[in-house]
């Protein structure tokens, strides 16, 4: 067994796993099911967030690479390995982008390497690293991406698992801050909403049975992620409604893509 298998827990449901179950992958266990259909009951729309998600990955990606010009990628938080990952849109645009992807998880670590391969043009490293670890993402990403020039970092539904408000707004910031002008940040955001109360139920129920615990802002503090960024239209939304291709009911995931002067 190796070191990363050793730290498989199959014990007790995971957030990463139960999002793969409810977007149809096959990388999860029955405790990941169980806990995601329970979850449904409580919030029955919760499935959809998860291909929202995705959803607004893509459109972001494929705006960034066609429109912005942007060919490197630092993906952290990137989850398990599902249809149309980071390196795969870019990649699609721009054969030469690189991407790197950051996790650790031990089950999307052993996933990425051997499913997330790139273009012979491109090139798609992986670290095993947790968000909180700046100087360790930065140091080791330089390796693959040049931070001279302009980034995508992705930050899609990493940020909730950062309790405390500004530690995790000062996460950020540091790691835009060591990106260079004309960088994007492309974050996404479970939210409370008044409108949403089961959201909240079925939230609390996944802090007292899951792991790891998972903190929701308002969507006014998820816009706050993007201070001193330039956000691009239609601003910080429900992610169905970033830039959709067909239209989509709400979901309680916003998110918003901001460039760096």
């Amino acid at each position: 067994m190796t070191d990363i298998e050793s730290r498989i827990d199959t014990s007790r449901p995971h957030t990463a796993r139960i999002w793969n179950y409810w977007t149809g992958g096959k990388d999860n266990y029955p405790v990941d099911r169980e806990a995601g259909d329970r979850i449904r009951e409580l919030h029955p729309g919760i499935g959809d967030y998860a291909k929202a998600d995705r959803l607004f990955l893509g459109r972001a990606v494929r705006h960034l690479a066609e429109r912005e010009g942007i060919r490197q990628y630092l993906d952290i938080g990137t989850g398990l390995p599902s249809a149309d990952n980071t390196h795969e849109v870019a990649q699609r645009v721009a054969p030469d982008a690189r991407v790197v992807y950051v996790d650790n998880d031990p089950l999307v670590l052993a996933h990425a390497r051997a499913l997330l391969v790139g273009t012979p043009e491109g090139r798609t490293d992986y670290l095993d690293a947790d968000l909180r670890d700046v100087d360790t993402i930065l140091a080791a990403a330089a390796k693959t991406l040049d931070l001279s020039e302009p980034v995508a970092l992705m930050l899609l539904g990493v940020v909730i698992f950062v309790e405390d408000d500004e530690e995790s707004y000062a996460v950020v910031r540091r790691l835009v801050d060591a990106l260079a002008p004309g960088s994007h940040l492309v974050l996404s955001h479970t939210v409370t909403h008044p409108d949403m109360p089961d959201v909240d139920a079925a939230v609390a129920f996944w802090n007292e049975h899951g792991t790891p615990k998972l903190t929701q802002r308002t969507p006014a503090a998820v816009a706050r992620y993007f201070d001193g960024l330039d956000l691009l239209d239609p601003g910080v939304v429900t992610c169905s409604a970033w830039r959709p291709e067909t239209p989509a009911p709400p979901v309680a995931m916003y998110a918003g893509v901001g460039r760096k002067p």
